[in-house]
């Protein structure tokens, strides 16, 4: 994604997509930022509006599917992380907008802080939330490889109704804790989002909450990567014992392709969108720093160097931001298209067949037109 303008003297910008737009500074422009346009953050939240509704769309579908009896969990997992990521730009990004379009300070628009609040505790919860559910389709996938039968007789669809609300109930009350006096939600540079702060993490209840949101999405990070790999292991060692097998193998092999693939996906997106972020908040907190010196810099020197580490940080809320708009092609929107690719390079590698390639291809095609039948 490319960077959008900076302001050096006085900092200003748009704030990330769904998970907090930069908006005009402490909300009225200053005259060196005049080139910042509404149009990134007003793009970011069409595109997320969009690919996830899409995402729910074809979900429903291929859930009311006879077929799709097998695939339930998975599809409740999917479209569960599509409606949170719509929620999460429907939530955060028109409050933005709005204090971006106002040209007042936030302070203005909202002087009680309830709405900042709100903004911080909507950033709490469509954060971890998504990270939490990614992770619990890490776990589905890896007992469906590794543990076929338990996950038949046992793996139920109101079982994963049932962990996916445990999931909203456990970060809704975790994004309620300060209210109980544990953390605070604050205005963040440039002055048009809120979110967790840093600033006085020397206070136990402002550590224990800001240190626990990192921590708990560096470990789910860790959960969901962990996952992938036990299921990418077994995959590979499946398809190997399975090359020269009956049809009803091969299409195994073909699906298994398709998992492999998704989940290296997955991986690479969840790792570079959220990991800069979880990081910075870390250091921040156990250095006790936060960055409410970046609304504004005293010298050339360090002006230049706390420039570089403003940005930085917002450009670790732009990915984790962007993650909302990402996951519904990662996990479904572009699968099919990129299988196909892929496929047939994976296919070189292996010394699969053209015959058995050419199988394959007839079969997904065939899946194809089914899906968009």
């Amino acid at each position: 994604m490319s960077r959008w303008p900076q302001c050096q003297r006085h900092p200003n910008g748009t704030e990330p997509g769904a998970m907090g737009q930069r908006g005009n500074g402490t909300g009225r422009a200053a005259e060196g930022c005049s080139t910042v346009s509404v149009a990134f953050p007003l793009t970011m939240m069409i595109t997320g509006i969009v690919g996830n509704a899409l995402a729910m769309l074809l979900v429903s579908r291929s859930y009311r599917a006879k077929d799709s009896r097998r695939k339930r969990s998975f599809l409740l997992c999917i479209g569960s992380l599509a409606l949170t990521d719509l929620l999460g730009q429907l939530l955060t990004s028109p409050i933005v907008i709005s204090v971006y379009l106002s040209n007042r300070a936030w302070d203005a628009v909202d002087p009680s802080g309830h709405l900042c609040a709100f903004f911080g505790f909507s950033m709490t919860v469509f954060g971890l939330c998504p990270l939490f559910i990614a992770s619990a389709m890490a776990v589905e996938r890896t007992l469906a490889i590794r543990a076929p039968h338990w996950y038949a007789s046992h793996m139920k669809t109101r079982v994963t109704k049932a962990m996916l609300l445990s999931i909203w109930l456990a970060v809704l009350a975790f994004a309620l804790l300060p209210i109980a006096g544990l953390g605070r939600y604050t205005l963040q540079w440039p002055g048009t989002w809120c979110f967790i702060s840093t600033a006085d993490s020397r206070l136990t209840g402002s550590l224990f909450f800001a240190s626990a949101f990192a921590i708990l999405g560096l470990l789910s990070l860790v959960v969901t990567v962990a996952c992938n790999l036990a299921t990418i292991k077994a995959l590979v060692s499946r398809c190997r014992t399975k090359a020269t097998a009956s049809r009803s193998s091969k299409q195994w092999g073909r699906i298994a392709m398709e998992t492999l693939i998704q989940l290296l996906g997955i991986m690479c997106v969840l790792s570079a969108c959220w990991s800069p972020l979880l990081i910075t908040m870390l250091k921040m907190i156990f250095s006790h720093t936060s960055f409410e010196h970046c609304k504004g810099f005293s010298d050339e020197a360090q002006s230049s160097e706390l420039n570089k580490e403003c940005n930085f940080f917002l450009t670790a809320v732009r990915l984790a931001s962007l993650n909302q708009i990402l996951d519904p092609w990662v996990y479904l929107l572009f699968r099919k298209i990129l299988l196909q690719k892929f496929c047939q390079a994976a296919s070189a590698v292996s010394k699969c067949s053209n015959n058995e390639w050419k199988e394959r291809s007839i079969t997904l095609s065939e899946e194809i037109r089914r899906t968009a039948a």
